[in-house]
């Protein structure tokens, strides 16, 4: 008790408290803007924290982290430009939601539901860190590769069309990660001599490309302006929310625990958290068919994932000093520059550094809910400007964006390449969301995979004699066959309701 009255006492000192909120207000405008991710406002951020006291520090952190995560869901439901990889898994969801003139209620469950799965996730994180983190820890490349399987096969069955269309997309996905030199043999491939290809096709061009400059040549080749949207709520973005809340408890809870779980496995993340998220709301659901097309279930588990995930990734970071993502990766090097080694003892040398760290979390998904709602409302605005007027600068900022990646204008070769790309393939009904799955995950697959069977020496058997392993690669074989399955008892029954007639 005495340990948690210092943590207090830590972060409620009104410089602690103005550093907060302006985190949170610059982790809100970098994640709104397509291309910026949130890993970029905590890089941003990592020069300013060497001016500050260890706490301060990392409540910068975490703050514009969370901020970043949900503001990356504006762009996606206003413009169909996620902001953020996590936030391409529902980006067609929340689109058709304003469509229909419900972009408060899009953007409304994002906020509400990634500040719930941020507090869940932060108690899992206070209670049940070093459980958790043992099991992270058992985790091998069988287990990790088996999981990436899993997220790819979600984003092929939850992709609005065909199967086939989704595969294919996730194909031009999965080709694009094996650019490069960045594989386990070192050799560059596909490159044709291009020395900027060597350091592979960086997934943040491609999205932009993929997403917002496709949407872009759209509107140029359509030449018509995007319909002026009213937002149709007269109760206010939080009381719709509360209501989604009574409908969806369940479906709130196992994306944050889902969430939380999957952010505690080093290297997975909250992009793999909200694909699986999304496709386990989609197949529990009883109204599957609504998914794709405005349906606020999809957004209320796959929100709560986001953020549990972001709370998760700090179990191994805080209890073993191992990163569970890039983020976290960025604040154990803040730590070890303030003089604090994460890993076991500093919950013994320094345990009112943890608990702040945890009152933070706590504030932070708070003060999401006010900041949300003004951006969202001013966001709103973007709705009654012209695309005439609204491209234009939306394409700068793809620009900007695409160039801050590696400061070369081979970022925004690509970007416009992908562009193309994606206008090509929304043309022709092809999902874009697997692709960029594919991108981000590629590596992530090969690299396990190959890991595996230098281990196992070739013998494909090892990836099921893991428990953890063969449970996970059971369940992913089960959704593979399982649309097989249903399909072939659904002819059954139609041949048999036609031999009866």
């Amino acid at each position: 008790m005495m340990v948690f009255a210092q943590a207090l006492e830590l972060v409620f000192q009104p410089h602690v408290l103005a550093v907060i909120l302006g985190s949170a207000c610059f982790g809100m405008f970098v994640g709104a803007i397509p291309g910026l991710s949130a890993t970029m406002a905590t890089a941003l951020l990592v020069p300013v924290t060497f001016f500050m006291d260890p706490v301060p520090a990392i409540a910068s952190i975490v703050t514009a982290t969370a901020m970043a995560i949900f503001a990356g869901d504006i762009p996606g439901a206003l413009l169909r430009m996620p902001g953020t990889p996590a936030s391409a898994a529902y980006v067609e969801e929340s689109y058709r939601l304003t469509q229909m003139g419900r972009a408060q209620d899009g953007l409304g469950a994002g906020l509400f539901f990634s500040a719930l799965g941020g507090i869940v996730g932060t108690i899992v994180l206070v209670t049940a860190s070093p459980a958790l983190a043992e099991i992270a820890l058992k985790f091998s490349s069988y287990e990790y590769f088996w999981l990436v399987v899993l997220g790819l096969s979600c984003a092929i069955f939850i992709s609005p069309g065909s199967v086939p269309k989704g595969l294919i997309s996730l194909v031009i996905g999965l080709f694009a990660a094996t650019i490069g030199i960045d594989n386990p043999a070192g050799q560059p491939r596909y490159t044709f001599g291009n020395i900027e290809l060597l350091a592979g096709i960086q997934f943040i061009p491609a999205m932009i490309g993929l997403f917002a400059v496709s949407e872009i040549f759209r509107a140029v080749v359509n030449r018509t302006d995007r319909p002026r949207l009213e937002n149709r709520m007269s109760d206010g973005i939080l009381v719709s929310q509360f209501r989604n809340l009574v409908r969806y408890p369940v479906q709130a809870l196992r994306g944050s625990l889902t969430g939380t779980a999957i952010g505690a496995l080093p290297g997975a993340g909250a992009d793999i958290a909200a694909w699986i998220s999304y496709a386990v709301s989609k197949k529990f659901s009883r109204t599957p068919e609504k998914y794709g097309k405005g349906h606020v279930e999809g957004l209320v588990e796959a929100g709560a994932s986001n953020n549990g995930a972001v709370s998760g990734a700090w179990i191994p970071a805080l209890v073993f000093g191992i990163p569970g993502d890039s983020i976290t990766a960025i604040v154990i090097g803040v730590l070890y520059i303030k003089g604090i080694n994460p890993g076991p003892m500093v919950f013994i040398n320094d345990p009112q550094m943890i608990y702040a760290v945890f009152v933070v979390f706590f504030l932070a998904n708070l003060i999401m809910i006010p900041l949300g709602c003004i951006a969202i409302k001013g966001a709103s605005t973007l709705l009654s400007i012209p695309n005439r007027v609204l491209m234009p600068i939306i394409l700068i900022f793809c620009i900007v964006g695409s160039f801050a990646i590696n400061n070369s204008i081979f970022g925004v070769l690509l970007m416009l390449i992908f562009g193309v790309l994606g206008f090509i393939m929304e043309e022709n009904d092809i999902p874009i969301a697997p692709a960029i799955l594919g991108l981000v995950l590629g590596p992530m697959l090969e690299q396990n995979f190959i890991t595996s069977m230098i281990k196992s020496d070739g013998n494909l058997l090892a990836f099921f004699e893991r428990p953890i392993a063969c449970g996970l690669g059971l369940f992913t074989i089960a959704v593979w066959c399982l649309p097989l399955v249903m399909g072939l008892i659904a002819r059954r029954k139609a041949r048999a309701g036609t031999q009866g007639a």
